[in-house]
């Protein structure tokens, strides 16, 4: 009985898992398209359309492997040898931690672009994209520094009862490492979450105070019914807001579910909660985006009815 209704757990955590893959698979391929699209049609570009086709790009690659983790999950298949596990773990480690730094990147330039010329941020608003790019490859390149312990410590294994190892797919595991190792590259992790959360944090407060100054000087200009819409960088600011908000909610459960999981590392139902709850914002963010984007259906529109000219 209680084998059976295992079974039936997990085939609802698979196939909700499979939908949330696909979900996201499709919405972040329609926004990178469209970025392309916009960069290749010559539309006015915006300070955060980089930064927001690169996020729709990892995403995407994050999630196509995560699909082919997600097999080795859910689904019994031949087992993985040590490069399979070491390479596509690792990868997905990578594409995580470049989540969060363009996430957090995202925030610190949309609170540049809503500063008052005034402001001390004022002199970063002609940043390029070239040195956009060399602040998130220096975080990318700590972050495959401080994960290059999983090239060690992940493995293939058909062997997954034994305390001392810790689930990750049907294929692989985790050996356990020497205290100090392990407290080495955990402090190392933390203290880079901590500081990437600690500027999204710092980031939404400042555009909020920003925000509140703003509607409060359009209370003393203009009457209740006649006040002006919402200028374009004030949608943005609030979309990144939203989406900035959202992603620390899920980074909250996954902490909480992370600590849980430690005291069941030979039970796979808490990881595989775990498994989907990270990937939430990789689903969601894209139509945060998509949903204040007005031009995104026309010029889909426009270039398919282009190519069916052609």
């Amino acid at each position: 009985m209680n084998k059976n209704h295992e079974l039936h757990t997990n085939s609802h955590l698979r196939n909700t898992f499979f939908s949330e893959i696909g979900i996201g698979i499709s919405a972040n391929s329609i926004l990178l398209l469209f970025h392309v699209l916009k960069f290749t049609s010559g539309y006015r570009s915006k300070p955060t359309d980089l930064p927001i086709g690169l996020l729709a790009l990892i995403h995407l690659l994050m999630l196509l492997i995560t699909a082919f983790i997600a097999t080795d999950i859910f689904i019994s298949r031949k087992g993985w040898d040590d490069i399979t596990c070491k390479f596509l773990i690792y990868l997905y480690r990578i594409f995580r931690g470049l989540s969060i730094c363009t996430t957090s990147l995202l925030s610190v330039l949309q609170a540049i672009i809503l500063s008052p010329r005034s402001s001390c941020l004022a002199k970063f608003k002609r940043i390029s994209p070239y040195h956009m790019s060399c602040a998130l490859l220096f975080l990318s390149i700590f972050y495959m520094f401080i994960s290059s312990h999983l090239l060690v410590s992940i493995i293939a294994t058909p062997n997954l009862t034994l305390n001392n190892f810790m689930f990750v797919t049907q294929s692989c595991s985790i050996l356990p490492m020497s205290y100090l190792m392990q407290s080495t590259f955990s402090t190392l992790l933390a203290l880079r979450e901590a500081f990437l959360i600690s500027l999204m944090v710092l980031s939404t407060c400042y555009m909020m105070t920003l925000l509140c100054r703003h509607k409060k000087q359009s209370q003393h200009l203009h009457s209740t019914s006649l006040s002006p819409k919402a200028s374009p960088e004030e949608r943005a600011t609030r979309t990144i807001l939203l989406l900035v908000s959202f992603f620390v909610v899920v980074y909250c459960f996954d902490c909480i579910i992370s600590c849980s999981r430690t005291m069941f590392q030979n039970d796979p139902t808490p990881y595989n909660i775990h498994f989907f709850v990270v990937h939430i914002y990789a689903m969601v963010s894209p139509f945060v985006f998509m949903s204040t984007e007005k031009h995104i259906g026309n010029l889909l529109r426009s270039m398919c009815e282009k190519v069916i000219n052609v």
